[in-house]
């Protein structure tokens, strides 16, 4: 295929990673409906790396589940990864950012919305930085509800910070 003797390559998603073929100018996913969004943007990226122009034919079943809807618009309407992350991240949500489970919300985040509330995020980082850099074990009495909350939301729960 590479060399121009063949004119069609058919291929599992192993070529999602590390294929660079500037003349592949088309792709057809089918059962697009089963990827996700970051694997379908590389299977994407597969094509349209030389001068021609290019496509991407997602082909998927006659009847979709909402979510599987939401990717495949997703994919119709942007190239750009990091908006296409940022859609996963409102579909699929950032999963729990101290156990193991690698989508959805898993505590009260619900506050915030982490594509829109950037500054806000940065800036209360800022504030907690300090206070762990004060006083990493919360002793201070001017940390003691905030000590109670954390414990409250995380008493019983492994610490997977604690780990590494």
């Amino acid at each position: 295929f590479r060399d121009g003797k063949a004119h069609i390559l058919i291929a599992t998603t192993v070529i999602e990673v590390g294929v660079d073929i500037p003349n592949a100018s088309v792709m057809v996913i089918e059962s697009a409906e089963r990827f996700g969004l970051s694997q379908l943007h590389q299977l994407r990226g597969r094509v349209g790396r030389g001068s021609d122009q290019a496509y991407c034919i997602l082909v998927s079943g006659e009847k979709l589940s909402k979510e599987a809807s939401a990717r495949i618009d997703v994919m119709t309407q942007t190239n750009d990864g990091f908006e296409i992350a940022e859609k996963d991240l409102q579909l699929r949500g950032p999963g729990d950012i101290e156990g193991t489970m690698q989508s959805g919300i898993p505590f009260d985040l619900r506050i915030s919305d982490l594509g829109k509330d950037g500054q806000l995020l940065a800036w209360v980082r800022n504030i907690a930085e300090e206070i762990i850099e004060s006083d990493p074990r919360l002793e201070k009495d001017n940390n003691a509800i905030l000590k109670y909350m954390l414990k409250k939301m995380f008493g019983k729960k492994q610490s997977w910070s604690n780990i590494s």
